[in-house]
């Protein structure tokens, strides 16, 4: 892998193999291609070190051990966790959301407390609130947008009470880009007694994140948006909130004494780990942890940024085209074409080799408040460059071809 100067992009290519000559792979914000090595990672995880955590005295089970929790130990130092206790492995941010909302607001709302989202977040940040909301009777508000589709936070700030008891967030929009003043976020929902919840699955793959720099309360984030594999997440939370959750799940490895007479439950994080874990997928989540740090996560930003004004660019050359998100959008531009759906828009630009994401992307209130039933998204990563957007900017003079 070269790590190049602020003054050339990133030349990272080499290290994706699923990625061929001449396929521009512009969706990184669903999903990111993986390094070779978090695939060797895992491939030894499975050929010649696995075993199962925290169970087996013999050799190899130690060794397995050892290695998911020095997993552990460094999704603490990525993010700056006080200590990685603090740390639970889940399946993605989703669950992670999930799990706060079923464990920490279940047992802490009631009646008349209400719950500020935003009118962008991922179906993931919206949902699991609206369930927990309709048990506990509290009451969920909406923040605004701002101009370029970023969060309002001074829209927000007007709406807070000292009846909010949380406050939920897209640290970086996966939609417009949009990146979170999250520092100021937290002041605001501290200043009403409001814990603060942060997405951070767009943030963690292009941005330095320290959640104690940030302020916030729970930070959650998904391992294959940043270049690791699937069906393995993180959820951050204060020590002494985990310590006070109830656990959500019941079974093996999250006890510390069962009984028919009654169970008592292991601390924080295995109290919320019930059952065997993804073993090998929280060691693909080090090795990508470790690949990203390589390069650095500043340099990551100042690529995808420079990547992401370049299309931007190009793309508002052309007069059909309506753009999306800030111009200072981290790693994605979503876009649409005047009378041209943006499935059609995917269609026409993947048979260019051009793959993009097209849809709602799980966040049809914004596409409401847009105006718009779906953008085309086209999103950026370490292995992008400038001929990547050649191809979507040709690709997209051939949509707008023809469709007249």
């Amino acid at each position: 892998m070269t790590v190049l100067t602020a003054a050339r992009p990133l030349d990272a290519l080499a290290d994706f193999p699923a990625i061929p000559a001449g396929w521009a792979y512009l969706d990184t914000a669903a999903t990111a291609q993986k390094p070779q090595a978090v695939i060797d990672a895992i491939a030894r995880g499975y050929d010649s070190a696995y075993a199962t955590v925290h169970r087996g005295v013999y050799q190899r089970s130690a060794d397995m051990t050892l290695a998911y929790e020095a997993a552990r130990r460094r999704v603490a130092e990525f993010i700056g966790a006080a200590a990685p206790e603090e740390c639970v492995f889940v399946r993605g941010a989703t669950e992670g959301i999930n799990l706060v909302a079923q464990s920490w607001a279940a047992t802490n709302l009631r009646p008349g407390d209400r719950i500020m989202l935003s009118l962008l977040e991922h179906h993931s940040n919206i949902v699991p609130w609206q369930m927990v909301a309709e048990r506990t009777g509290a009451v969920i508000d909406v923040a605004p947008l701002t101009s370029d589709h970023a969060i309002d936070l001074d829209a927000m700030a007007a709406m807070l009470t000292p009846q909010h008891k949380l406050v939920a967030l897209a640290h970086v929009s996966n939609v417009t880009g949009a990146i979170l003043d999250a520092r100021r976020a937290a002041d605001l929902a501290h200043g009403v007694g409001a814990k603060l919840l942060l997405d951070g699955c767009q943030a963690v793959p292009r941005l330095t994140v320290d959640v104690a720099a940030l302020g916030c309360d729970f930070y959650v984030f998904s391992g294959h948006k940043l270049y690791g594999p699937t069906g393995i997440g993180v959820l951050w939370a204060r020590g002494e909130l985990l310590a006070a959750m109830p656990p959500w799940q019941g079974g093996g490895a999250m006890i510390d004494k069962v009984s028919f007479a009654g169970t008592s439950y292991a601390p924080p994080p295995a109290r919320f780990e019930a059952g065997t874990p993804h073993i090998v997928g929280a060691l693909g989540l080090h090795a990508a942890i470790d690949y990203v740090e390589a390069i650095g996560l500043d340099a990551i930003h100042a690529h995808e940024s420079a990547l992401v004004a370049a299309a931007r660019e190009a793309l508002s050359g052309f007069n059909s085209v309506t753009l999306y998100g800030p111009e200072n959008s981290a790693g994605i531009v979503s876009f649409a074409i005047e009378g041209v759906h943006p499935h059609d828009i995917g269609t026409i630009l993947d048979e260019a080799k051009v793959a993009i994401r097209a849809g709602h992307h799980c966040a049809q209130p914004l596409m409401d408040a847009l105006g718009i039933p779906a953008t085309a998204r086209a999103s950026f990563g370490v292995y992008n460059g400038p001929a990547d957007v050649e191809a979507l900017a040709r690709g997209i003079e051939r949509v707008t071809r023809i469709f007249g």
